[in-house]
């Protein structure tokens, strides 16, 4: 069963390439003969991966029933990704909320959580979470960002909206801080035409960024270095990087690259692991993302991932929970707390078979 998850936002959360209020997710169910119901989410977005919540729908629409025949079990999934894998890469999103749900499923119905089902260890320890903050005024900005300082997080992403003036006004916020070092990243999302634009735009914010994301258009690999070079930082890709063949377009020296794996972009999480585990290999560092209005499906989703990076995990993104969300499709929401940490320990989804329980939540209102 497909359908769109839409769960109001507590703030507006903008970017160069969209600005949201609410989420706009594609939600499946996967339904046994036992009667047990496996959960899939995935966030179709045209300016990563061309794809809509309509789309989305169509694929699932066009391949559920293959899938239903087909797919018994781990090894019964993986055949049926490899015949369709063309179609998996032109629609990353959709075949993640399948493929999610179907993982939720085969984990409940074996009474074993996702990691294990997959021959992976179990789920433990800490992950630190990036705060992230949005494009908004100056004032705006700086009182987002004052509250996660306060709250201990020195690791961000900051999205840029591409005029000098206001983005430069906005990182006084942070060349205010004394203390403990600050990391700070910016997300341009494609916002300059070429590379000496994006070079002269950066330059008169007049701060250290350690990394750029998305400064130019789209699988401009090639270009990209010059960037790196001018400003002394590294490079990340997002929406250059959404399958793991995309490795071979990084050039040396490979230190310059990070790539963002976001599950729902790289088409669920089998392969994003993939992905982990092939940067590892290539020494290429790894982001693992998430997408505005994500709730705790994918923040579980993610988790595996971002240990399959191991020590290539540059930054880990998302969990954000109610502290976006109005509702959350699961109780408690797995969500990070002060300094951005979350502890597997004290969620119990991480052991709960498949990725835990998780429902749709009903707008009282509605």
């Amino acid at each position: 069963m497909f359908r769109e998850l839409r769960i109001p936002l507590t703030v507006a959360f903008r970017h160069a390439s969209a600005e949201r209020t609410e989420t706009a997710s594609a939600w499946v169910e996967a339904t046994g003969r036992d009667g047990l119901i496996g959960c899939g989410e995935s966030c179709p977005r045209p300016y990563v991966t061309g794809e809509t919540l309509d789309s989305a729908s169509q694929f699932v629409t066009r391949h559920e029933g293959s899938v239903r025949r087909a797919v018994t079990s781990v090894d019964s999934l993986l055949a049926w990704m490899a015949v369709h894998r063309a179609e998996i890469d032109a629609n990353p999103a959709a075949w993640c909320a399948i493929e999610l749900a179907v993982l939720d499923l085969l984990g409940k119905q074996a009474g074993r959580p996702v990691e294990t089902l997959l021959s992976r260890s179990p789920l433990a320890g800490r992950f630190c979470y990036t705060a992230v903050v949005g494009d908004a005024s100056p004032a705006a900005f700086h009182a987002v960002a004052e509250k996660y300082l306060r709250l201990g997080f020195t690791d961000f992403k900051v999205k840029l909206s591409g005029d000098a003036e206001r983005d430069a006004a906005k990182m006084e916020v942070f060349r205010r801080q004394r203390g403990p070092s600050l990391r700070i990243r910016a997300d341009a999302n494609n916002l300059w035409a070429n590379t000496h634009d994006a070079v002269d735009g950066l330059r008169r914010l007049d701060y250290p960024f350690f990394a750029i994301e998305e400064p130019i258009g789209r699988d401009r690999h090639a270009d990209l270095p010059d960037i790196a070079r001018a400003l002394d930082c590294c490079l990340i890709l997002d929406e250059s990087f959404v399958r793991r063949d995309q490795l071979s377009l990084l050039g040396e020296p490979l230190s310059q690259w990070i790539v963002n794996i976001r599950v729902s972009k790289m088409g669920g999480l089998i392969r994003s692991l993939e992905v982990a585990e092939a940067a590892r290999q290539h020494g290429v560092d790894v982001i693992v993302g998430a997408q505005v209005g994500e709730t705790s499906l994918l923040t579980r989703a993610a988790l595996p991932v971002a240990r399959a990076a191991g020590e290539r995990l540059v930054a880990q993104e998302g969990a954000f929970g109610t502290h976006l969300l109005q509702r959350d499709v699961c109780e408690p929401p797995i969500m990070f707390g002060a300094g951005g940490m979350l502890d597997a320990s004290a969620h119990p989804a991480m052991a709960a078979p498949g990725l835990g329980t998780f429902s749709v939540p009903v707008d009282p209102a509605a």
